[in-house]
């Protein structure tokens, strides 16, 4: 009873703390010796569906990714009407500082850990593509912030599209087509966190290096996170943890390709775990049977691994709000068309964030996981010369 009232506690608190916020999802911290935290949802399908799987992804705040890896074998098109989705909504925090802004590019999301309120802001992001990788281990600050940035292109870029046979405008201006969003907070000397004009990357490798994330999300970083805020990247495809009752969990990722024969390549990409993982999974309670096909299924959401009592985690506030591709394979460009407004789904509390258009000059490759280790700053930079 004792352990429901703090949940309910915790619920409550959550929703005070940012009751102005409509969209992003916010989970209690679970104490200094846990990271498991939130818990799965099941949903169906309405029988009269003709909405992208994109459509169900930003409505419960999930990116493609995300939603691919939790639901192999879904048509990303035109998820079958009827049929179950999982909403991978449990999930164990990272091995990193439970401070300011840690962005794990190998799951595609962001966590924001806003000081004083006992919560983590967890949403889903757009990363660099091959060859253009958003950093990883790199630590760095939110150095300044701008709402209606503009958009230079550098020379490589114009270089590229013209290859194409694409053409690009010299600047882009501000405003709702330009492919940094209306707001950016920039890291770093060449890097930043921003808006986008193509939700349909969210979850995916579509950036010249910076984060994308829909709009709602990016304006409420905007109006919350301070300049100064400490920015973390990191790159954890295979994250674990023992919990205080002894239950061991690990979140496997499908990690991304770091060459292009790998990119092309059906076959997965192999799995490095670090010495942190192989210790929790090498203890004699783990079941090695579970952990290999853990390894095989890369389905993203926490897996328990041994036998110790499971206590259900407690379930994230997602506050509602207005208004069969494999991992290695590219979307036809025809893919945006397909994109539209999220509607209710079969769940009592959904995000409802419905979908914007696609900048058609945008490809989008499908390839939920981990990127390259890239240098940290690369040859474009932002707000006037930027990778969007």
């Amino acid at each position: 009873m004792k352990k429901s009232i703090r949940a309910i506690a915790s619920l409550a608190v959550a929703l005070v703390a940012f009751s102005q916020q409509a969209l992003a999802v916010v989970y209690p911290l679970p104490p200094a010796n846990s990271r498991l935290t939130g818990e799965n949802l099941e949903i169906t399908i309405p029988q009269d569906s003709k909405l992208p799987l994109e459509a169900f992804a930003a409505q419960y705040q999930m990116g493609l990714s995300n939603m691919l890896e939790a639901n192999p074998g879904v048509d990303v098109y035109l998820p079958q009407a009827g049929s179950k989705l999982i909403i991978p909504h449990q999930l164990i925090l990272p091995d990193a500082p439970r401070e300011g802004i840690v962005i794990n590019s190998a799951e595609m999301r962001l966590y924001y850990y806003p000081k004083g309120t006992k919560t983590v802001v967890v949403l889903p992001i757009g990363i660099g593509e091959l060859g253009k990788d958003t950093p990883v281990d790199w630590t760095t600050t939110v150095q300044r912030k701008k709402a209606g940035p503009t958009w230079t292109p550098t020379k490589k870029m114009h270089e590229e599209y013209a290859a194409r046979g694409e053409t690009l405008p010299e600047v882009f201006p501000a405003g709702p087509d330009n492919p940094m969003g209306l707001y950016a907070l920039y890291i770093g000397r060449l890097y930043a966190i921003h808006g986008t004009n193509a939700n349909f990357g969210i979850g995916l490798r579509v950036s010249h290096g910076c984060v994308r994330l829909r709009a709602d999300d990016i304006k409420w970083l905007f109006d919350n996170v301070p300049v100064g805020t400490r920015v973390q990247f990191i790159d954890q495809p295979v994250k674990a943890t023992v919990e205080p009752d002894g239950s061991r969990y690990v979140e496997i990722h499908n990690p991304l390709s770091t060459t292009e024969e790998e990119f092309k390549s059906r076959a997965p990409v192999p799995i490095n775990l670090t010495p942190a993982v192989s210790k929790i999974i090498a203890d004699a309670s783990v079941n090695q049977a579970i952990v290999d096909q853990a390894l095989k299924a890369r389905s993203g959401m926490p897996v328990k691994i041994n036998g110790a009592a499971e206590e259900a985690p407690m379930q994230p506030v997602v506050p509602e709000s207005a208004g069969t591709v494999a991992p290695n394979q590219t979307l036809p460009a025809n893919a945006a068309e397909q994109n539209g407004n999220a509607a209710p789904i079969n769940q009592a509390q959904p995000a409802n964030n419905g979908a914007a258009p696609i900048d058609q000059a945008q490809p989008a490759p499908v390839e939920p996981a981990q990127p390259a280790p890239a240098p940290v700053e690369p040859a474009q930079p932002v707000d006037g010369n930027s990778g969007s």
